[in-house]
């Protein structure tokens, strides 16, 4: 039997170095000077002081016993020899006990025994597999004492194939019944992911201890498999063990990770019950549960109410704060945790750092940096991904990068936590670089870090990188998880691919207010408003909670359309519920009310607003700006800055647009170099076009031109459409076709941008040229896009396009025009063609 083991096993041994001296035979132990002679019961004596030393503390006193059993003759007793060996194992010498082994007769079942639990104890797996397999080669036979450990260290290594081979030995020895050897076993499998084999062996073995069901049970919990876990526990409470404070602390952590708040508050009472809601490990986790159910109220209750606060308490109360957004509160416990004595660790400081994320100030980071430095608080891995975290959060990518250079070894967190700040500071190829060597290092990418590589994809438009990446994720089946699709989705919506982006939302099998959010605005930004608002409707009746991302992508919509019928709905939902004080979900009711035309709705709900920060006054100036009136527009600015809130570029470009709208174009050029030079705000590419637009709308369009050829960064296709516009409008030719030559190059399918050019040609008697852009576009397949009309009539928006026949009133609109045409023309109106045409381009017209 063990022939064939050892047989099974030699692949797997010839992986495995031994270290030279596990075959060693020397002994380095010496005679102690003053032996002391023993009574008659030494040997008890003995034996009791040695099962005494218990930790390297005691290994003096256990060497000295050592010496005086081979002063009195002792040490060759067969019982004592093995007693000793366990003293140098539990004491962690294992260089002792491997000396003194090879002096013991070595068919001894209890002395490979301790040298394999010795080894597993010190992480050295291999070495204690090896041990196993030469006591099975020297034709010792193993115990149910030899097992727990051999399939411990199988567990070490995550061997699961060099565990079955053991296990078909254990059940060769009849021992497949044995608790502990199940439960090492049970752990083996579950840990590793084979839970069937697992549940398989629990089921037949039938006197289980605690032990046992709580290892069944954490086996379920740490694959996610959070209903087995629950049925678990359920048995177990329907046989003879109780549960313990183990027991509650592993079930109690799924309700945290599954928000089971309702079944949280029942194992609270039964914990409760059993005496055991004060024990260290059930108080923590309650205190997380009801932390991630957002129960804080509970959550502080439990931990004022506990007697003794330990480190894990104070971390599980802090990050509670810190994850339901209250950073104030959580820094006020901070302060009273280092008050109250208790020295924090890394993970208060990963729980923590999340603060300084929110008040941005890199001071701050720096300062708490500093105290981590100073009190020699171990970065591990999660400490070093949230310093890292708040450093590119802080914009400060130099020192994010430092702290990673400091490390000599990287895993997947701290690689996602790199390409997550990289993307987030606008250096995507530096993320998409990240991500290639964390592949080509063999790392596994987590889902979290497949959500942070899509958006550097997008803001590359390398659409053809994220397919290929979606397409490997689509075999794990991960993108149907809410946040790696949501990711999916984003992208192709932001590379103009909103049928992609449907088609992974309807994939999406649970959808969070994340996913519903992620789709609404790509609905609204894509020139969908409708569908936007579509589901919107959708996700309220689905159950899943408004938030204010949700609130002010469907009032963008709203305003895209416009629909202010649906908007003043949603505002009667935000008027009911949590949000009627949110400040950005306020900030898109104005910005909807303004472009709905409703300018004094604007007003009203930015004077009933009980806090504003900048974005609030952007959104008031703005809308003020879009109506015409730079008076008010300006008058805001002022009042603005008397009321703290310092300007930033979105201020300044709705005071631009404005001044461009009202003509006031020195007025809106001062403005400029306020922005650039006393604020020191750069000026963006929407700053460029803004000012070439107010140029081109007074006809300095040579002004325009230099204003674009001055940009330090390459124009985009809006400014050079901007440009284009306002040669149309002036009768420019040839700035119009240098425009519309970068124009074509950018955006060689944009149909407008041809009509445009055509319609220039044409108003200045240039036909050939005309002829050539619609030769042009014929060649390219570019197709002219109709362009739609929208009206809201009684609470209803109706859309029209150039000779629609698809209205259900079309007879009747048509019937209307014509009355209204004739009484136009009998008070002298004469029609004129957008387009002078040519006779002979009569049958041809560009617009058709």
């Amino acid at each position: 039997m063990f022939y064939k083991f050892c047989s099974s096993s030699s692949t797997f041994l010839s992986r495995l170095s031994p270290p030279r001296f596990l075959f060693s035979t020397q002994s380095n132990f010496k005679t102690p000077i003053n032996p002391t002679l023993l009574s008659s019961n030494a040997e008890s004596v003995l034996a009791s002081i040695l099962q005494a030393c218990n930790d390297h503390t005691h290994l003096p006193q256990g060497k000295q016993s050592h010496a005086q059993a081979i002063v009195s003759g002792l040490a060759q007793n067969g019982d004592l020899g093995p007693r000793v060996l366990g003293m140098y194992v539990r004491t962690g010498s294992l260089k002792d006990a491997k000396n003194l082994f090879y002096t013991l007769q070595l068919g001894c079942t209890s002395a490979w025994n301790w040298m394999i639990r010795g080894f597993t104890m010190m992480g050295q797996f291999n070495y204690a597999l090896l041990f196993y397999l030469k006591m099975l080669g020297a034709g010792v036979s193993p115990d149910k004492y030899t097992f727990p450990y051999v399939v411990k260290a199988c567990c070490g290594l995550k061997s699961v194939k060099m565990g079955k081979i053991v296990h078909e030995t254990v059940n060769l020895m009849g021992l497949k019944e044995d608790v502990f050897v199940g439960s090492s076993l049970i752990k083996l499998y579950a840990e590793n992911g084979h839970l069937s084999d697992a549940q398989y062996l629990f089921d037949n073995i039938p006197q289980k201890d605690s032990v046992l069901w709580n290892v069944m049970l954490n086996g379920y919990v740490k694959n996610g498999d959070s209903g087995n876990a629950i049925k678990i526990f359920l048995e177990m409470r329907h046989s003879e063990i109780k549960p313990n404070s183990v027991t509650f602390a592993c079930v109690l952590s799924v309700c945290a990770s599954e928000a089971m708040l309702d079944l949280g508050t029942q194992l609270h009472g039964i914990a409760v019950s059993c005496g055991l809601e004060l024990d260290s490990p059930v108080a923590n986790t309650l205190l997380a549960m009801y932390s991630k159910c957002q129960c804080l109220q509970a959550a502080r209750k439990l931990f004022d109410t506990s007697p003794q606060s330990d480190l894990v308490s104070w971390n599980g109360i802090i990050s509670g704060y810190v994850q339901n957004g209250l950073m104030g509160e959580a820094e006020h416990l901070f302060r009273g945790m280092i008050s109250a004595g208790i020295k924090p660790d890394s993970i208060t400081f990963a729980s923590f750092l999340p603060c300084v994320n929110e008040l941005l100030s890199l001071k701050h980071c720096k300062e708490i940096h500093g105290y981590i430095i100073r009190h020699a608080v171990v970065l591990d891995v999660f400490l070093k991904s949230a310093l890292i975290d708040i450093y590119f959060k802080c914009r400060d990518v130099e020192m994010a990068q430092k702290i990673l250079c400091q490390s000599s070894s990287f895993d997947t967190v701290v690689c996602t936590t790199m390409i997550s700040g990289y993307v987030l500071n606008g250096k995507n190829k530096e993320a998409l670089e990240a991500f290639r060597w964390l592949v080509q290092e063999r790392m596994k990418p987590t889902s979290v870090t497949f959500s942070s590589i899509f958006p550097a994809f997008a803001g590359l438009a390398a659409l053809n990188l994220g397919k290929e990446l979606h397409g490997s994720i689509i075999k794990t089946k991960l993108d149907e998880k809410c946040h790696v699709g949501s990711a999916i989705l984003d992208m192709y919506a932001k590379c103009g691919r909103l049928d992609l982006a449907c088609r992974v939302f309807n994939r999406i099998t649970e959808k969070d207010a994340i996913c519903w959010n992620s789709m609404i605005t790509s609905c609204s930004q894509n020139g969908r408003p409708g569908e936007a608002i579509n589901l919107f409707r959708q996700m309220g009746m689905e159950g899943t909670r408004y938030d204010c991302v949700s609130i002010s992508g469907a009032l963008s919509a709203c305003a895209n359309l416009p629909a202010l019928h649906y908007g003043k709905e949603i505002h009667g939902l935000m008027i009911k519920g949590p949000l009627r004080s949110d400040l950005y979900a306020e900030s898109s009711l104005i910005d909807m009310y303004a472009k709905c035309g409703n300018l004094n709705f604007s007003r009203r709900v930015f004077d009933r607003m009980q806090e504003r920060n900048e974005v609030s006054w952007n959104s008031i100036i703005s809308a003020y700006g879009n109506h015409g009136d730079l008076k008010e527009c300006l008058a805001l600015f002022h009042e603005m800055l008397r009321n703290g809130i310092q300007p930033d570029h979105v201020t300044f470009l709705g005071i631009i647009s404005a001044c461009g709208h009202a003509g006031q174009v020195d007025e809106g050029i001062r403005y400029y170099h306020l922005m650039t030079e006393e604020y020191g705000i750069p000026a963006r590419m929407e700053h460029y076009a803004c000012v070439a637009d107010m140029f081109g709308r007074a006809g300095r369009l040579d002004e325009a031109f230099e204003t674009i050829n001055s940009m330090p960064f390459p124009p985009d296709a809006g400014v050079w459409g901007t440009l284009l516009g306002a040669c149309h409008i002036h009768g420019n030719v040839e700035l119009a076709e240098v425009a519309s030559k970068h124009l074509f190059d950018l955006d060689p399918l944009n149909s407008g941008y041809y009509v445009l050019l055509a319609n220039v040609q044409a108003g200045a008697g240039k036909w050939r040229k005309v002829l050539k852009v619609r030769s042009i576009m014929k060649e390219r397949g570019v197709r002219k896009v109709p362009g739609y009309s929208w009206i809201e009539v009684n609470n209803a928006t109706h859309m029209f396009v150039a000779a629609d026949g698809s209205h259900p009133l079309t007879a009747q609109i048509y019937s209307v025009l014509d009355s209204l045409l004739l009484e136009l023309k009998k008070e002298g109106y004469v029609p004129q063609l957008y387009l002078p045409m040519h006779p002979q381009l009569l049958s041809k017209s560009i617009d058709n």
